[in-house]
């Protein structure tokens, strides 16, 4: 299974777990998201502490469900950059877009 969900009180985390994510799995992605938002989810943390590469259109897969969670009053955050990932979020920016954290725990409590 490429994501797996996780519980966490009010928190739901959705754990990518792919070494890469791409346009084959983006779409996947992008579906699983808005379902969880469609089930009324509103605070997600996105763990992707096991990719070593994310390429756009999974970034857009990312930005696409920020944009309509924000849009109903909830938040994404992002959780386990490893340094291809994180540098590619500082080239494209999306650092200012994001927010992200070192642990999960972390990610977590920023919602309380």
């Amino acid at each position: 299974m490429d994501f797996t969900k996780e519980k966490y009180a009010d928190v739901l985390v959705e754990v990518v777990n792919l070494t890469r994510a791409t346009l084959k799995e983006a779409e996947e992605f992008k579906l699983t998201l808005s379902q969880d938002i469609e089930e009324g989810a509103k605070k997600i943390v996105v763990d992707i502490s096991q990719c070593e590469f994310i390429d756009s259109t999974f970034l857009g897969a990312l930005v696409v469900s920020l944009k309509k969670i924000t849009g109903l009053g909830g938040d994404l955050r992002l959780v386990g950059f490893q340094p291809a990932v994180h540098s590619m979020f500082e080239l494209t920016r999306m650092y200012r877009v994001f927010e992200s954290y070192k642990t999960k725990e972390e990610a977590i409590q920023s919602f309380s």
